[in-house]
């Protein structure tokens, strides 16, 4: 639905549009085709690899690596102060960071923090949308600075 769309998290049922919103990071539930709307929040939106897959276990190491690589110089041009990557098993492929977790994590890319979210799909039932928004809700309050590194 993302290639199709051209718009991030379009699958109809993906979690990551209420939970957004349920973590308090947007004030409203966007549609996927208001994703441009996000900047007016601070945040922005791209995707660890550019090609548009029904399941992340169609992506190749090679290109995981690729599009940390892509991410990292992007992160180092805009230079947010937060990173957030939607899944472990992206994050842990485009970093070679076997151990990560969902969280905070020490890697930071220049001064830029990076926190790991859970992937919004369906395919990831153990988490919830309250336990995923949850997580959600920590990075924001991090990034507001309510919180310390995690």
């Amino acid at each position: 639905m993302t290639a199709a769309t051209g718009h991030h998290f379009a699958r109809p049922g993906n979690r990551f549009w209420p939970v957004l919103h349920l973590s308090g990071f947007t004030p409203r539930l966007f549609k996927p085709a208001e994703q441009d709307e996000l900047l007016a929040y601070g945040l922005g939106i791209t995707n660890v690899v550019a090609r548009a897959t029904a399941r992340a276990d169609e992506l190749t190491a090679e290109e995981y690596a690729e599009g940390g690589r892509l991410l990292t110089a992007k992160v180092g041009r805009a230079r947010p102060t937060w990173l957030a990557v939607v899944g472990v098993t992206a994050y842990r492929a485009a970093f070679a960071d076997r151990r990560a977790q969902v969280g905070p994590q020490e890697r930071t890319i220049g001064d830029t923090r990076v926190w790991v979210l859970p992937n919004p799909s369906g395919l990831n039932a153990h988490w919830t949308a309250a336990t995923m928004a949850e997580e959600f809700g920590r990075l924001r309050e991090a990034a507001e600075g309510r919180r310390g590194r995690g």
